[in-house]
């Protein structure tokens, strides 16, 4: 972030000093009072368990400048009033929820808006990328930040940080050196987008897909694809938006903007393409196409579904001055970086384990599928460890159902369903064998009873599912005789 006094924080935010002069230097913000150092402002955020406000103490002793909090603490501080259930603030208590009853943290979060948004404007020479869509987000901006790199300084968030405590978080670590700022921007509901695009506007906006992630909350895909418009219609002319000629639904968004539109896809009419996509191993080669050229590309990442990805990242790197060797470069040296994404260990014993149990909605489900069938060509059997899809809504049935056949018809050997009784049971002459265990332990002692040399499994499932503790407790350890 640009470095501010902390009386030029109180005025940008629109809050009063409290326990100070205002002259202390703030050069970073944080939410956890463990990451603090000198100059760091420390964002006073209640939680589920603890409140930010109880950590004023210990955030000043590691040295912050000062706290940004919405009640008086012993601390030097910036204190923002209640505001209005308006805007980011609306969103905010819906994001807090029951940890926020008094609305405190979302004003908070509100101010912190608001001081993002200050600090990136004060940037002129500074670029923000923002990515949204219903899956590919996080895979996507880790390949930004690849191929944007080599052409400057760039800043994406770890892991998924694509709220309205993420976001802005993200777009401060941004600074004078800064040439490019990578921004997600998610959604749990209307006008989200819309808000955290009005708070750091993004100058390039790609939009992968539109799928149905959070169909419970939105009501129809019409409706998600209306959500994730709200990032091209936040570009102004001089803007650039960067969607997929693959899907419809983002193809139509070229309407719902002033910038100028450039495409990403397979189809012969997008800007940036892939031509001869072939697998090796799960892991894309294709000829990447753009208006400067063409390149050979070899993704190091397992899946096909990061080919389009890929071609996401390369239009926007074409746009900010990339050749296509420089650009398939970067895509060939990539690997994963968030993670519990398509991360692969191959365990000692001759057991591969992918581990892919960050979120889940059906369209990543079946792409994560594909990408395990293709890496497991030869596998002796081939395991999909499949939990629930939260926020489905009435759909949620059918979409089990319906990765359940995903799964019988392209070739999954064992489907493990852990604490989800929707994925049912195959049919009586199909290939893959179906099983229900209740919880974590259950699916634990039954693979490591039963997974030998050569099988290749699959973990997947929503956050909330916590089968990444299947995926970590089979790559950590080994099981009994192995070596």
């Amino acid at each position: 972030m640009i470095e501010m006094r902390l009386a030029d924080v109180a005025a940008v935010v629109g809050g009063r000093l409290h326990r100070t002069g205002g002259d202390e230097r703030v050069t970073a913000v944080e939410f956890d009072s463990r990451a603090i150092a000198p100059g760091g402002l420390f964002l006073a955020l209640p939680g589920e368990r603890v409140d930010g406000h109880d950590f004023a103490a210990a955030a000043m002793a590691a040295g912050a400048a000062g706290v940004l909090a919405a009640r008086e603490v012993d601390a030097p501080s910036v204190i923002v009033p209640p505001a209005p259930r308006s805007g980011l603030v609306s969103m905010a208590g819906t994001y807090l929820a029951d940890s926020d009853p008094d609305g405190s943290g979302a004003a908070v979060l509100a101010a912190l808006a608001r001081l993002a948004g200050h600090s990136v404007a004060a940037l002129p020479d500074l670029t923000v990328v923002g990515v949204t869509g219903s899956s590919g987000k996080t895979s996507t901006k880790d390949l930004l930040a690849a191929v944007l790199d080599p052409l400057g300084a760039t800043v994406a968030p770890p892991g998924s940080l694509n709220n309205e405590l993420g976001l802005p978080w993200t777009a401060l670590r941004a600074d004078a050196g800064t040439r490019h700022l990578v921004l997600e921007y998610s959604a749990r509901g209307p006008r989200h987008i819309a808000t955290l695009a009005a708070a750091v506007p993004p100058r390039i906006a790609v939009v992968l897909n539109v799928g149905s992630a959070h169909l419970g909350e939105f009501g129809s895909v019409g409706a998600i694809a209306v959500a994730k418009g709200e990032l091209v219609e936040a570009l102004g002319p001089e803007g650039v938006a960067v969607l997929n000629a693959d899907d419809p639904a983002v193809a139509s968004m070229a309407t719902r903007t002033s910038a100028r539109v450039v495409t990403f896809g397979r189809s012969r009419t997008a800007t940036v393409r892939a031509q001869d996509v072939t697998l090796d191993a799960g892991r894309a080669r294709f000829t990447l196409v753009g208006p400067a050229g063409r390149a050979s590309v070899a993704l190091r990442l397992v899946g096909e579904h990061h080919v389009g990805n890929a071609l996401a990242a390369a239009a926007v790197a074409f746009e900010l001055g990339a050749t296509p060797d420089m650009v398939a470069a970067a895509l060939g040296s990539a690997v994963p970086v968030s993670r519990w994404r398509m991360e692969v260990t191959d365990r000692s014993d001759g057991v591969t384990v992918i581990n892919d149990a960050y979120n889940a909605n059906p369209e990543s489900m079946r792409a994560a599928l594909a990408a395990l069938v293709a890496h497991g060509g030869g596998a002796r059997r081939i395991w999909a460890v499949l939990g629930l899809m939260g926020e489905l809504g009435d759909s949620a049935a059918d979409a089990h159902a319906g990765v359940a056949s995903a799964a019988h018809d392209g070739g999954v050997d064992e489907l493990l369903a852990v604490g989800c009784p929707a994925y049912g049971v195959p049919p009586e002459d199909g290939a893959t064998r179906v099983r229900h265990v209740a919880g974590v332990d259950g699916a634990l002692a039954l693979l490591r009873a039963e997974l030998g040399p050569g099988d290749v499994v699959l973990v997947k499932a929503s956050r909330a599912a916590g089968l990444d503790r299947i995926a970590t407790a089979l790559t950590t350890a080994l099981p009994a005789g192995a070596s």
